[in-house]
């Protein structure tokens, strides 16, 4: 088995879990790869279009990607040149963590780390908490949303919260904004702030009828340390609009 001394990272989250477990394995990593913050390493551009001379160039032992976030072509390219890629998937909490396990463990060649652990029993502690149903926008103009599938669908219902659209046929279907309103469709909107960035400016005003729960996409999307966190600060989200008086 090769070595690995050095990994270019093509997914925010599993850039955090390396950075928390082994930041000298670094090399490069995403435009989008905002934790940690103070990340020092060669940027290689997007998720969607990477720079596959620059990362290349980098001589990676190693390359981790997802096959949401990332093109089969573009893997297919950097495997024609001769880097291995380690690509991962991730729709369930169960598979996050195993998966999270696999690219650590089996591919970098690190022991088990303790946050992940961490994060394991903080959400094996995980009880119902709510018993709602939410649309989850995660984009507008045009206006799309979680649908079956999802990583972000399974964190939420964990908490207590039915994704809407949770048996659309497609996985991030576009909706007309009119049909989310629609009455007894929800009991709330929740709006992340990633990939669309919703604020309280932009996003709760075009759901006047229903609670806003404005939430950290990082803690909603993200597979890495922020899943030890994320128990916490999404129930506080939820709890705070759904006791909010109507807007």
């Amino acid at each position: 088995m090769t070595t690995v001394r050095r990994v270019v990272s093509l997914v925010p989250s599993l850039t955090e879990a390396v950075a928390a477990t082994a930041p000298e394995l670094l090399v490069g990593a995403t435009d989008w790869c905002s934790h940690p913050p103070d990340l020092d390493v060669v940027r290689v551009r997007g998720t969607k279009n990477p720079d596959l001379e620059r990362i290349t160039a980098l001589a990676p032992d190693l390359v981790i990607a997802n096959e949401e976030e990332n093109r089969p072509a573009d893997l297919a390219a950097l495997r024609d040149a001769g880097v291995a890629v380690l690509v991962t998937e991730v729709r369930t909490l169960p598979q996050a963590f195993a998966e999270l396990d696999r690219v650590l463990t089996a591919g970098c060649g690190l022991p088990r780390p303790d946050w992940l652990d961490a994060a394991e029993a903080a959400w094996r502690a995980v009880r119902p908490r709510f018993d709602a149903t939410a649309v989850v926008p995660v984009w507008r103009r045009p206006w799309m949303v979680l649908g079956r599938d999802t990583f972000a669908g399974d964190v939420l219902a964990r908490l207590g919260v039915r994704n809407a659209y949770a048996g659309h046929p497609e996985r991030y279907p576009r909706v007309d904004v009119g049909e989310l309103n629609e009455p007894g469709r929800a009991d709330l909107v929740v709006l992340p702030d990633e990939p669309y960035r919703f604020t309280a400016g932009d996003g709760p005003e075009a759901f006047p009828g229903l609670p806003a729960a404005l939430v950290s996409g990082r803690h909603l999307t993200w597979y890495g340390p922020s899943l030890a966190e994320a128990p916490g600060v999404l129930s506080a989200a939820l709890a705070a609009a759904l006791s909010a008086p109507p807007r």
